[in-house]
């Protein structure tokens, strides 16, 4: 279990944050300025809180009531920046072996063979840093924390410098990290994407406060966090590889219901994440004919939340999980979209990109609302 509690004051800034998270990979999400580049500082031991806690199971790294504060070198926590900070000089074997040569000794660490494996690297051990891709360096990262034995990961915007080829390729290793192996990892990001294809658990952050805590699918799900705006807002729903048909399409089963996206190179029983943004999803109260989309979830509307401008965020509460729709208030009042109210859910197949499909890393009865 992960325990953070933090209070700090900077000039015109004051965060006050705190929450508990089991293992996986929790996600610190918000905006710039919402608090979390300062908490991850403040685990990595570069900030000493006014008051805190931080722990990782019996691992007390800071309590500022006990008088404990481990300095940076002692808090055994495997750091994986922006960028790859490899060093040039050396090779991806011996860059690899930099880590483990600083993992306490008698300490169970990870087999090199087995992270070598895991993160592909195989082909790239006797290249420089120099020679290597902006994801073979992050991935080169990855191994290099795993191999110093930590205690817990901190990922500070790892796919921030990367385009999007670049994220697509790294995302998947991330998923392999969540779920084989036994060591938290907190995660800071401002990408949707990531969080929903990523996150065991989500702690959205505002102004220096926790705003809400919990699943990806619960997070993500609820239409009042908008950590990023209302653009950005979108659902997760847990589906299962169905078949892949000749015509280039995946089916899935969302809860009971049928879901088409371009093919997945997932085997037929695979569990999947799956992101659909508000704005990809159109409603309708009748069940919708004629239509090219294949994608239709009926439900019952949840909620219906007035935004500032002509929008609103309509949740629907379907047997696949809760969908949000950013639909007009024109329309909404039209359709008369008030909760109780039944509704379809309509989305295009070609909508969902490949980069908001990821592995699953929950069962589906957990990531549902």
């Amino acid at each position: 279990m992960l325990e953070i509690a933090l209070r700090h004051a900077f000039e015109g800034f004051m965060l006050e944050a705190e929450f508990r998270a089991p293992p996986g990979i929790t996600v610190l999400f918000g905006r710039s300025g919402s608090g979390k580049t300062t908490i991850a500082n403040a685990v990595a031991g570069l900030l000493t809180p006014d008051r805190g806690r931080i722990a990782a199971g019996d691992w007390v790294l800071l309590d500022t009531v006990q008088g404990i504060g481990l300095p940076p070198h002692r808090r055994r926590l495997g750091y994986i920046f922006q960028e790859g900070r490899l060093f040039p000089h050396l090779s991806v074997r011996q860059n690899l072996r930099y880590g483990a040569w600083f993992a306490p000794k008698g300490t169970p660490r990870e087999d090199m063979g087995r992270v070598v494996e895991m993160l592909g690297l195989g082909t790239l051990l006797d290249r420089r840093p120099g020679a290597l891709s902006g994801g073979e360096k992050q991935r080169v990262a990855i191994g290099r924390a795993l191999l110093s034995a930590p205690r817990l990961i901190l990922a500070d915007e790892p796919l921030a410098s990367l385009d999007e080829a670049r994220k697509a390729e790294i995302l998947p290793y991330f998923e392999r990290l969540r779920d084989e192996i036994d060591i938290p990892v907190l995660y800071v990001s401002h990408s949707a994407s990531e969080v929903a294809r990523l996150a065991t658990t989500v702690v959205a952050l505002d102004a220096g406060r926790v705003t809400a805590q919990g699943s990806a699918a619960a997070v993500l799900g609820d239409p009042e966090v908008t950590p990023l705006g209302a653009r950005e807002a979108g659902a997760l729903l847990a589906a299962r590889v169905v078949a892949h048909h000749s015509d280039g399409l995946t089916e899935l089963d969302a809860g009971g219901h049928p879901l088409f996206l371009p093919r997945l190179g997932r085997p037929v029983g695979a569990l999947v994440r799956v992101r659909i943004a508000a704005h990809d999803v159109i409603l309708s109260r009748v069940a919708p004919a004629g239509l090219s989309a294949l994608n239709i979830l009926p439900g019952t509307v949840h909620s219906v939340r007035l935004g500032a401008g002509p929008g609103v965020m309509v949740a629907l509460d379907t047997a696949a999980g809760r969908v949000l729709a950013r639909v007009t208030r024109r329309a909404a009042t039209r359709l008369e979209l008030v909760p109780g109210a039944s509704a379809h859910a309509v989305v295009k197949s070609v909508s969902i990109a490949q980069a908001d499909v990821g592995i699953g890393g929950d069962q589906p009865g957990e990531m549902l609302v």
